[in-house]
């Protein structure tokens, strides 16, 4: 509507309220002295609400967006005119006869004009988003929660003006609340049968809601929402509302992995604490996923200085950014450099004196490692020898190297590599043992995938589902273990603190997870129909990939500690002298740039190292 008939309408609004007005104080017989009164007061009041009206702006609001701000509005330029009016009622009554309007008049018709300029706003409104509805096609929702994330959810879509949300059910775990509505809508127990309620209702969509769920209840409501056909969508945490409101952009998509996240895990704060507070830390490979992660959760140990050190310079800046504007935190300082280069990591060592040392850079991607072995060895393992070397020489008090599960009987250049500077860091630790009675004390930690790191599987198949598809997966058997970052960095640091040397931590990765189920499950949460709307392929085995990880928590080859996902390791340990001279036979062959000599090499220092699916099989049959 243009402004000027929305301003004449409200014009209209105060002649007819205040003619009502006239009409009810005298009974609808009005005698023909207040008849003068009437025009002439008509006049007065004119004389005050046009101009209140054009200088409060309450024809400027558009009227499809007439909100609560648009009804005080009216009410403050209707009160300020009213209250104007009852002045002058009470200095000038002597002085214009004519003009005194009665009170009961100026109060009956305050409220008039007000209920009636609110009211044809909100009329329009309500009926242009009716008549709107029935021309879009109507989506059945569920809202999983009946707190007030639920109900602000409710209200939110009910606003939506691209699609007509119908809200049809709440659906709530907690007693008490079955059966009871809100805002007219019935509130489900979901200890009923889910899905047959799903489908009862004709829910196209479900709405989760509740920031108390468990990931195992969220795991059962979107399975079931899955076999049902339903789209899932979840709310964001209060805390991350814009200004405190929900908008409908701020209800996404079920990621998956929030599927594949378990229970908060509980930490032995003190004794980390104990090993890093007032430190100086230096984390090698700080861009990294799990560089970074370590970096952002030692922030809060209140550690001496933080020391980030890697080579790739825009994800190091990033994390510098994330630090100072997210985190507020600045004390750390930015190294740029390269493991593998010993003078330059020499000159970290010597300037920065670290305390404690996290060495989590390295290659890690198994088929560019297949192709590329003499880029392992430089990096997982001479870069681990010279990082590992330094600590000892500069005496640090601890040095916890991030290995992988993919160095347990290894198929591939980059799981042997881990295992080799795994051998190195153990038996480095061992030595120092015979000699020095306080020594640099050298702990090792292993697990398997994280989900969301640089490069995993996930970010992959989202790309893939994004531009259409197909989703490619390497064979309809093949399975990973998954941990969160937060979760495999949090063990680290608890396996850390509890080290004493010499150790190879192993962390419960909980079940393992069969890739095509999770590429399907994407597809679905992504509102897809798995083989209709995206295709999956299967591309066959990669390079020195394995079908199946090894299991980390077989009892047989597993010790406990007093954390029920941190296990020990029993594994062969070597001599020192004897590994420290192959991995210096190792690192000659890299001018030869023989691939086929640099891994016969790393097979004879590793004898379970058999590859799989790779041009190195060659190299494992017996002649």
């Amino acid at each position: 509507m243009p402004r000027w008939v929305i301003f004449l309408t409200d014009v209209l609004i105060v002649v007819l309220s205040f003619l009502l007005a006239y009409q009810l104080r005298f009974n609808f017989h009005v005698p023909p002295p207040d008849a003068l009164k009437f025009r002439n007061g008509l006049l007065v009041l004119m004389l005050v609400r046009i101009p209140l009206l054009v200088a409060f702006r309450t024809y400027a609001g558009i009227i499809l967006y007439t909100s609560a701000e648009d009804a005080m509005r009216i009410f403050s330029t209707l009160a300020t005119g009213s209250f104007l009016l009852v002045i002058a009622n009470m200095v000038l009554p002597n002085f214009l006869q004519i003009y005194n309007i009665p009170f009961s008049v100026l109060i009956i018709e305050f409220l008039v004009s007000g209920f009636l300029s609110t009211g044809y706003r909100m009329g329009i409104k309500v009926i242009y988003e009716e008549v709107s509805n029935l021309r879009k096609d109507k989506v059945n929702v569920a809202i999983f929660g009946a707190g007030q994330e639920g109900i602000s959810a409710k209200r939110t879509l009910e606003q939506d003006r691209k699609k007509n949300h119908e809200v049809v059910a709440f659906l709530d775990n907690k007693g008490g609340l079955s059966g009871k509505d809100i805002e007219g809508v019935k509130i489900f127990d979901t200890k009923d049968d889910l899905e047959s309620l799903l489908n009862a209702k004709q829910v196209e969509l479900l709405i989760i809601a509740s920031p108390s769920l468990s990931t195992m209840q969220r795991n059962k409501i979107i399975d079931a929402c899955l076999k049902a056909d339903v789209k899932v969508l979840s709310v964001p945490p209060v805390a991350k509302w814009l200004n405190g409101e929900l908008s409908v952009n701020q209800i996404r998509q079920v990621k998956i992995e929030e599927l594949l996240e378990r229970e908060p895990i509980d930490l032995d704060m003190a004794i980390i604490e104990s090993r890093v507070k007032d430190k100086m830390i230096l984390i090698t490979g700080a861009a990294g996923s799990i560089g970074g992660e370590i970096v952002r959760q030692l922030t809060r140990f209140n550690p001496s200085k933080l020391f980030l050190f890697d080579q790739a310079e825009s994800p190091l800046y990033e994390l510098e950014q994330e630090l100072r504007q997210m985190y507020g935190y600045a004390n750390f300082e930015v190294v740029i450099g390269d493991i593998r280069n010993s003078e330059r990591l020499e000159n970290v060592f010597n300037t920065f004196r670290p305390n404690v040392v996290y060495h989590a850079a390295a290659y890690k991607h198994v088929p560019l490692m297949e192709d590329n072995p003499s880029e392992a060895i430089l990096t997982n393992i001479l870069g681990t020898k010279t990082v590992a070397d330094l600590a000892v020489k500069y005496g640090v008090e601890s040095f916890v190297f991030i290995s992988t599960d993919k160095a347990v009987n290894p198929t591939n250049v980059m799981g042997a590599s881990k295992r080799i500077a795994e051998m190195y860091v153990q038996s480095l630790n061992n030595e120092l043992q015979k000699s020095k009675p306080n020594h640099t004390l050298f702990i090792t930690t292993r697990f398997g995938n994280v989900l969301g790191s640089n490069g995993s599987v996930i970010p992959i198949f989202r790309k893939q589902i994004e531009s259409g598809g197909p989703v490619k997966v390497t064979h309809p058997d093949i399975t990973r273990y998954f941990m969160t970052i937060p979760e495999a960095c949090q063990l680290v640091l608890e396996a850390g603190a509890i080290g004493n040397g010499g150790e190879i931590f192993v962390f419960d990765m909980g079940e393992a997870v069969r890739i095509a189920d999770l590429a399907k499950k994407m597809i679905q949460l992504s509102g897809l129909e798995p083989g209709r709307d995206i295709q999956i392929v299967y591309s066959g085995l990669r390079p020195g990939e394995k079908l199946y990880e090894e299991l980390l928590n077989d009892q047989e080859n597993t010790l406990p500690t007093h954390h029920p996902k941190i296990m020990k390791a029993t594994v062969r340990e070597y001599e020192f002298a004897v590994v420290a001279e192959n991995i210096d036979r190792l690192i000659e062959l890299f001018p030869t740039q023989n691939n086929n000599l640099i891994v016969g090499k790393m097979k004879e220092m590793v004898p379970e190292y058999i590859s799989n699916n790779s041009v190195f099989e060659k190299l494992d049959l017996v002649v």
